[in-house]
């Protein structure tokens, strides 16, 4: 599995940006995609993940109520769309796959794409 990142940038405090994460195949019933985040000086966090079959999500509570995961089967394509964003959410995202059940701990992905760098200036 192959996946590439894109979508961040420079946006305001309170802005919004979507992040895309597609994926070369992914034909797994049991695959999970996740997006996490890494920011300067910091460890790599958990942000959300989805079950690619049946769409079970599950969030950090940094950003839940603020940033939607969702999936396009048909396009391979996993997306992050980040509302109400904030200084602290200033980092270089990375999706993320792996096989079996949700995890938030970035280590047991087994796949992961390139950074997507979003800064969010106050």
């Amino acid at each position: 599995v192959q996946l590439q990142a894109s979508g961040g940038g420079l946006v305001q405090a309170g802005g919004s940006l979507r992040l895309s994460c597609a994926a070369s195949v992914l034909t797994f019933s049991s695959l999970v995609m996740g997006w996490f985040r890494q920011a300067p000086g910091k460890e790599r966090e958990f942000v959300a993940a989805i079950k690619w079959s049946g769409g079970t999500i599950d969030y950090a509570d940094s950003v839940k109520g603020r940033f939607t995961i969702s999936r396009d089967i048909g396009k391979n394509t996993a997306y992050l769309q980040m509302n109400s964003l904030k200084p602290e959410d200033t980092a270089v995202y990375y999706c993320a796959a792996r096989l079996g059940s949700f995890i938030r701990t970035p280590r047991m992905y087994r796949y992961w794409g390139q950074g997507t760098e979003v800064t969010v200036s106050s």
